[in-house]
């Protein structure tokens, strides 16, 4: 199958397209901006009512009738411009396939996945889904967003900003600490250095990273940091490798030597500890050497010699992939925690893996499955930006006009997009043909991805399944959506049967590793009105982590979907704000929705609580546990995460799969 690097087959074609698009683009900029001056976020009317002397009425009144005017100018050409387009949609192709070379800085930060020998013991892979909400910014002020283009830039900025960062956890094994929430242990990690609230990091490298921290929490104010230096020695606090991966704190060449400040031989548990003060030896309150805390940091696979080929250059952008910090070297954002049960390994949970509320995204994420990219302006924003991490994209997902979607006419695409750090060999986009109301006026389907991921010692290419997708919306259509899972279902397994097929050079069939579903399926597991949807084959095909069984979630699962009316309440307003109040039942019961409940009280703010629950999870991402014979599939861990706060009204959810052949390293 070939993939598509051009929405057209022919220069001419384009030519015409970008002609029609021309014509059309000033009636569709001034229709949006007067529909956007009509409706206001609830962040613009409270910035107004503090500033009752603002000009923002005047520029309104003096705005709109020029708006108006010039729309009336514009809309011959738009009209001409619009009958050109819709001819056009015929010859478009469905989907945008991108691939950039990744530069030297690029592959450093571990944007290119490997595809070494499949090692027996397998690998982990990390998947991510997110609803970003990027639609023409009037539609977009109706879910309270706006400004759909510098949303964009920053929600690939932050999406970049979390997955380069070292992967790093600490694994708390105490029993005064098990009845207190793993996340909420940020007192342990304050030293680590973390970005601000909009995700950015320091430009400055250099300066940023030398400065004293104040809240590191190995130095002491008025004291003598052995570890905190100003120069590139500092082995928390700079820039550079330090020696061994294992030890985060242990320059190079200093195993168990006078220059190693924690490794000092026969000193570890005496009063020369430099963390440890005279008497408080293995206490809770050193960050180090704390009783049962294990400290893990990895970094991204080596890039591989040949994954730096590809059709597209990297286009020109003055700004580098963290701004200047090596985030595979420096901590510089907060470590995930979590709580590992006295006496088991941490695989040995009540749930098996690990479960968190993180203000990141995941360190080393792999695939990324973005929905609600509707505005093609914002499209190519998030595509440049998110192409800093991420070398293959399919973006542009879907059909317009009338072509492939039955009688409705389709406006915009299906919304969907995918990044991946591993190289795509196969695409296919199906349009579901049973919109409803104003959800058919989206090409709304499901787009099926094959990748490579490795390769076997028998030289088979070691291979994973994608699908992506976002499901029927409006409420009560419960029908619609079983409709299309069905479609789903279908589709994906000759998606699968049509890609299997062996390569004629070699006659080797293809290794399976997994089989992932990711997307907004806008119904949840426990509310009454979506029993239907439940109870859905989907589920005894995939699993779903988070869920025990139809209507019933564990407890730890978490709504994803944000009420709109608190998006800009001080409280939410960062990511670890939100984190933080996502941790607190309270906090949950006042910033999600959760599922009808006819016995709901008002809170302070004037919004309905409900009497318990967890809010409506809508965002999925589905496993298959058994798609290669003898080959395992298990859940390392799985994130709900906060780091697009105040851009979208949705929380992001991640999985990592670990799989393995089962057999043992030669």
């Amino acid at each position: 199958m070939v993939l598509h690097t051009s929405p057209y087959s022919s220069a001419f074609l384009r030519c015409l397209s970008s002609l029609s698009w021309g014509f059309i683009f000033p009636c569709y900029w001034l229709l949006d901006r007067l529909l956007s001056s009509c409706v206001a976020t609830s962040l613009e009317k409270r910035r107004r009512s503090q500033d009752p002397c603002s000009f923002v009425t005047l520029y309104v009144l003096v705005s709109t009738p020029l708006y108006l005017l010039l729309l009336l100018a514009s809309l011959p050409f738009a009209l001409l411009g619009f009958l050109l387009w819709a001819t056009l949609q015929a010859a478009r192709h469905p989907y945008l396939y991108t691939h950039r070379r990744p530069d030297k800085h690029q592959a450093e930060q571990g944007g290119v996945a490997s595809l070494a020998d499949w090692r027996p013991q397998g690998r982990s892979f990390c998947f991510g889904s997110s609803n970003v909400c990027l639609l023409p910014d009037s539609l977009a002020r109706f879910n309270n967003l706006s400004e759909t283009q510098r949303r964009a830039r920053e929600v690939g900025k932050r999406i970049r900003n979390g997955a380069s960062r070292p992967q790093i956890k600490i694994y708390i094994d105490s029993p005064t600490n098990t009845s207190i929430s793993a996340t909420s242990f940020s007192s342990l990690v304050t030293g680590f250095r973390r970005t601000s609230s909009l995700g950015q990091r320091p430009d400055n490298t250099a300066e940023a990273e030398t400065e004293p921290v104040t809240d590191c929490p190995i130095h002491t104010a008025g004291s003598d940091c052995p570890l905190h230096t100003t120069g590139p020695n500092c082995p928390i606090h700079s820039t550079g490798d330090q020696g061994s991966s294992d030890c985060p704190v242990h320059v190079a060449g200093g195993e168990n030597t006078p220059e190693c400040p924690l490794h000092t031989a026969g000193s570890q548990n005496n009063s020369d500890c430099p963390l440890h003060t005279t008497g408080a030896q293995n206490s809770p309150d050193c960050p180090m050497h704390a009783s049962g805390v294990q400290i893990s940091i990895s970094a991204p696979e080596p890039d591989s010699p040949e994954a730096g080929t590809g059709n597209h250059q990297r286009e020109g952008d003055a700004e580098s992939l963290t701004g200047g910090v090596s985030s595979n070297n420096t901590l510089s954002h907060r470590t995930s925690m979590f709580k590992k049960h006295t006496g088991r390994k941490r695989r040995q949970g009540d749930d098996g893996f690990d479960h968190e509320i993180s203000a990141f995204f995941p360190a080393n994420l792999d695939f990324l499955c973005l929905q609600e990219v509707f505005d093609h302006r914002a499209m190519s924003r998030l595509r440049h930006q998110l192409h800093h991490y991420f070398p293959y994209i399919l973006s542009d997902v879907g059909r317009y006009a009338w072509k492939g979607c039955c009688s409705h006419f389709k406006f915009l695409n299906s919304g969907v997009m995918l990044a991946s750090r591993y190289p795509i060999l196969d695409a296919h986009y199906e349009c579901y043909p049973n919109g409803r109301g104003e959800d058919a006026l989206a090409a709304k389907g499901v787009l099926f991805v094959k990748v490579q991921v490795g390769t076997s010692h028998q030289e088979q290419r070691v291979v994973g399944y994608l699908t992506c997708t976002h499901l029927h919306a409006i409420e009560g259509d419960a029908a619609v959506r079983c409709e299309q899972l069905d479609l789903l279902l279908a589709w994906g397994a000759e998606f699968r049967k049509m890609t299997s097929r062996p390569s004629e050079e070699k006659g080797l069939e293809d290794q399976v590793a997994f089989d992932v579903v990711l997307g907004d399926l806008n119904f949840d597991n426990c509310s009454s009105e979506d029993k239907l949807e439940q109870q859905h084959a989907v589920f005894t095909q995939y699993k779903d982590p988070c869920r025990l069984g139809p209507g019933e979630d564990k407890p730890w699962a978490l709504g994803t979907l944000l009420d709109t009316s608190g998006l800009y309440d001080e409280e939410v307003s960062s990511p670890e704000s939100l984190q933080k109040v996502m941790e607190n039942e309270e906090g949950r019961k006042e910033y999600l929705v959760f599922p009808t409940n006819k016995n709901q009280c008002p809170n302070q703010k004037g919004r309905k609580i409900p009497l318990k629950g967890n809010g409506r999870r809508i965002d999925y991402i589905l496993y298959r546990e058994e798609v290669q014979q003898d080959w395992k599939v298990d859940i390392e861990e799985f994130s709900f995460i906060t780091q697009l706060a105040g851009l979208t009204d949705h929380l992001s959810v991640a999985m990592r799969l670990a799989v393995s052949t089962g057999e043992e390293e030669p």
